[in-house]
């Protein structure tokens, strides 16, 4: 859970910016089973290439693929993808965000661990993992099958305005994945997170700094419709 808190904070806070935190239409791409709605309680769609049998208020389920999304042009007014796109093989990942563009009309985030330094501290923990003799988590495996994306993708993209800040320091996330192995901890920061909110924020802001193990991109459409 917190896990989750530290990525999806700072998305949280770019919606609030935008005034898209309670009002407008959101995708997002690469949900899971809860997505952004643990954190956000308004309606939204979670798109993935598959789906558990049950998922959960607020999201609304859509099975499809992230090159190629089963919807029209401007679908929705922010379009996310937290921590998807380094899931993604290399060669589709500039396929992935024009899809993105194409179904938003004002919003377009995305959040992924980035750089050698974040993807070395990530071989590091599926080391540590082992040396523990415990499961290597699929995330971390997939996590191994290629480079981490590059900024480089969100260059040269006409009609759009490109944010870009760090998130969670590579420390603390090492730590954090740890700590998440044991059920104990995963428990009482679920329990944090759902009955005092409140504090979890301020919490998980003391993460971030450098050197970061994620970047976050904010796409703004220069023209929204």
């Amino acid at each position: 859970m917190l896990n989750w808190a530290v990525r999806y904070y700072p998305i949280l806070r770019v919606l609030k910016q935008h005034d898209l935190f309670e009002n407008g239409t959101l995708l997002e791409i690469g949900c899971g089973p809860f997505g952004i709605g643990t954190f956000r309680k308004v309606p939204f769609t979670g798109c993935d290439v598959e789906l558990p049998a049950q998922t959960y208020w607020p999201m609304t389920p859509m099975i499809g693929s992230a090159t190629n999304l089963p919807l029209t042009d401007k679908s929705f007014d922010v379009v996310l993808a937290s921590d998807m796109l380094e899931h993604v093989p290399p060669t589709l990942r500039r396929q992935v965000i024009g899809e993105a563009l194409r179904v938003a009309r004002k919003l377009v985030i995305f959040g992924f661990p980035c750089g050698v330094a974040a993807h070395e501290a990530d071989e590091a923990l599926k080391q540590w993992y082992l040396g523990e003799h415990k499961k290597v988590p699929v995330w971390l495996e997939e996590h191994m099958e290629a480079e981490f994306p590059d900024p480089s993708l969100f260059d040269d993209l006409p009609g759009w305005k490109v944010v870009q800040f760090g998130n969670e320091s590579i420390r603390f996330h090492i730590w954090l994945i740890q700590q998440e192995a044991h059920g104990n901890f995963v428990r009482i920061t679920g329990g944090l997170a759902k009955w005092l909110p409140w504090l979890m924020e301020p919490l998980v802001r003391r993460a971030d700094a450098e050197p970061y193990y994620r970047q976050i991109f904010v796409l703004s459409s220069v023209d929204p419709v």
